[in-house]
């Protein structure tokens, strides 16, 4: 799949891509009144480019020119922009 084809609501089965860019760490609250950790990173590939959201331990997985393969993601729309997000069932790897 490559990223010019995402749709918003559209589960991602593969997609593989290189980190251009990575916001730094900032802690939310949930709704549950618990502190998390979320980052974004752009991802890039010869189609265009989308922000990842990373949580929790998956935010010091990677830095700015690592080349990922995301599995069983979906996208999503966050403030009027298309977003990525592995959720709970995706997986994310450094290759």
């Amino acid at each position: 799949m490559k990223i010019k084809d995402l749709r918003i609501g559209q589960n991602v089965d593969y997609l593989r891509a290189k980190v251009i860019d990575k916001e730094e760490k900032r802690q939310v609250m949930s709704k549950f009144g618990r502190a998390l950790s979320v980052a974004n990173v752009l991802l890039e590939d010869e189609t265009g480019n989308i922000k990842l959201t990373l949580w929790g331990k998956d935010i010091d997985r990677v830095k700015e020119g690592d080349t990922v393969e995301i599995k069983d993601a979906y996208v999503k729309e966050f403030r009027g922009e298309k977003q990525l997000t592995l959720g709970r069932k995706g997986s994310m790897e450094v290759v």
